[in-house]
């Protein structure tokens, strides 16, 4: 079968097609046939050294959808045939996949691959942020980075539903029509304009309950400026580099929170992940929450994908198929 493969730490041309042998199940495992697989910020952080990888030859991706085609023993959760998508195991930029079976979800017979593959890493994870966190009431204020990304839309429409007042930053006037039709409430152009300063201003001061951070270095200390009393910072990525120094001294100006989470501890069980997932995809599936696609390339155009995800040239979700 078909993999992508890289060698070494570097940019998106380390990625490269590669015929590998196909997978066998193991002990709890399930053959997945890959039909439509997940792009992540995260895939982008492991190839350029940010979380690197713990060993070479790696196969990036965090995230697929597809059908069941062998089991292993010990498997209960899932059977051959059935059409199922996953998060949390890398090495989905493939056509099939061994996959921890505990980790497979049912998709609904009307839902596409597509729509499978695009759901369930950041959607689980945007369903934690603001469901996980901390109790988010309607009319608190929160700040969305990078709300055009496939996560910061659905961080705003999951926001909405609380009754929460989403502010956004954004790169161009663009993105920021993208957010507000998600339902964001202020957006603010991060290229043109200090998002300190509009966010203090919109509150009288007073600064917002929360910020959820997936930019990390170039947001992360003015973020803490934003934010209210006993508000909370969500450090949760770091596109924009590795946050390395925390000044804990930040904390003390309003009884401040500080919590880098990751999906894994907030579906750390079947029941957990089933949970969140059958939200997601419930919510999914009538319409009360959407996808928005930006982008969808063939397995072998990885490293566009990884190129215009880094380079910041997307909007939504980007979807490779094999």
């Amino acid at each position: 079968m078909k993999a992508i493969r890289a060698y070494e730490i570097g940019g998106p041309d380390v990625l490269k097609l590669e015929d590998v042998p196909d997978p066998t199940p193991g002990h709890g495992q399930a053959v997945v046939d890959l039909k439509s697989i997940g792009v992540n910020y995260t895939d982008v952080s492991s190839r350029k050294g940010t979380n690197p990888p713990a060993s070479f030859p790696w196969t990036p991706g965090r995230e697929g959808c597809g059908v069941v085609t062998a089991i292993g023993e010990g498997v209960s959760e899932v059977v051959v045939g059935d059409r199922v998508a996953y998060a949390m195991h890398t090495g989905s930029y493939a056509e099939r996949q061994a996959v921890p079976s505990w980790l497979l979800v049912r998709i609904p017979d009307a839902m596409d691959f597509t729509t499978g593959a695009a759901s369930l890493l950041q959607g689980m994870t945007a369903h934690f942020l603001v469901f996980g966190i901390a109790r988010l009431n309607p009319g608190d204020q929160v700040l969305v980075h990078a709300g055009a990304g496939g996560m910061g839309l659905l961080l705003i429409q999951l926001l909405k539903r609380l009754g929460v007042h989403v502010f956004t930053t954004v790169s161009t006037d663009a993105k920021a029509e993208l957010a507000k039709q998600a339902g964001a409430d202020q957006t603010i152009l991060y290229t043109q304009e200090d998002f300190e300063a509009e966010i203090l201003k919109a509150t009288g001061g007073q600064g917002v309950r929360m910020v959820l951070d997936a930019v990390g270095q170039t947001t992360f200390e003015k973020g803490f400026k934003c934010l209210g009393r006993r508000g909370y910072m969500v450090l949760y990525g770091q596109a924009g580099g590795a946050v390395t120094d925390t000044n804990t001294r930040a904390l003390q100006n309003g009884s401040l929170y500080l919590t880098r989470p990751s999906l894994g501890d907030y579906t750390a069980t079947r029941d957990e992940l089933l949970g969140r997932a059958e939200e997601v995809l419930r919510w999914l599936q009538s319409g009360e929450l959407k996808l928005h696609i930006g982008l969808t390339l063939p397995l072998a155009d990885a490293v566009e994908a990884h190129r215009q995800l880094e380079g910041r040239e997307t909007v939504g979700k980007i979807l490779l198929t094999p």
